[in-house]
């Protein structure tokens, strides 16, 4: 069978899934399969593929009619300018957790050297972005997860930042190691009565542990603006990622914490998504 006809049927079984993106995601898998890009399955549509190359091509086909997630299913996600690996102990790296990342490198120039903490790191993709941009950083990362831990670990790696972080296995609660010039978090926030309402695909298959905020959404996101306000040194920087409709009672929660409010910024739909706050 050529690539053509592979993706044809690929795009066609997808279809079920999504009407927008069967052709793309098809594209996508078999390029992971066959080791080339996009472009090259375009120039090269008659070419005759390997047994074995569409067997674990159906494969993945089957995962992902299941609504398995494409990130997932190619171990790979884009955020900020870097690449990712991701597997399913990690949440995928959402275009609207960006804002963390840029509003970080609008506070701080290329020269400022400091020490920074990313609560409930996942991935690792907040934090090594940053460190990325800024070579004067040092950055130390927690989760509660320690699969998620040997997956920033390996990012870390992969990136050639293992020199300038560290990343420890740990409840926020009982995390105690070090102070800090500015914490950045993108913690569960979601309430658990509303996950049932997520996609096939989130709900399914990301790790529950990474968005599930308690009982009224604010569990978590509480005890990580505790725990911040002891890390944090005076006129430290504080990087908060917020869900739909908590704007308020977050402002509540960090001026309680002695923070003071500098700004509250929306995300690309117009919601708002990250608050910005100094330890006062």
């Amino acid at each position: 069978m050529n690539i053509q006809t592979l993706l044809n049927q690929a795009s066609k079984t997808l279809k079920q899934l999504s009407n927008t993106s069967s052709k793309l995601d098809s594209e996508i898998l078999l390029s992971k399969i066959i080791k080339k890009n996009r472009k090259y399955l375009i120039l090269n549509s008659n070419e005759e593929l390997k047994k074995e190359n569409i067997k674990s091509f159906d494969y993945l086909v089957k995962r992902r009619k299941k609504g398995e997630p494409i990130a997932y299913l190619i171990n790979k996600k884009e955020f900020w300018k870097q690449n990712f690996y991701i597997n399913q102990n990690v949440l995928i790296p959402r275009p609207d957790t960006e804002i963390l990342v840029e509003e970080t490198l609008k506070l701080f120039n290329v020269n400022s050297k400091l020490n920074m903490l990313d609560i409930g790191t996942g991935s690792g993709c907040i934090l090594l972005s940053i460190l990325k941009e800024r070579r004067n950083f040092f950055g130390t990362g927690i989760d509660i997860s320690k699969k998620a831990i040997n997956v920033a670990r390996f990012n870390a790696k992969m990136h050639q930042l293992s020199n300038r972080v560290k990343f420890y296995n740990s409840d926020v609660d009982k995390f105690l190691i070090g102070k800090y010039d500015l914490v950045v978090s993108n913690p569960p926030y979601i309430k658990r009565q509303d996950l049932k309402y997520l996609e096939v695909d989130v709900k399914g298959f990301e790790p529950k542990l990474a968005l599930d905020g308690g009982k009224d959404g604010f569990s978590k996101i509480t005890k990580v603006i505790s725990k911040t306000s002891t890390l944090l040194k005076r006129n430290g920087r504080f990087i908060l990622e917020i869900g739909f409709g908590q704007k308020k009672k977050i402002l509540s929660i960090l001026k309680q914490n002695n923070f003071f409010i500098n700004k509250v910024v929306k995300d690309y739909g117009k919601n708002d998504r990250c608050v910005i706050s100094t330890k006062i």
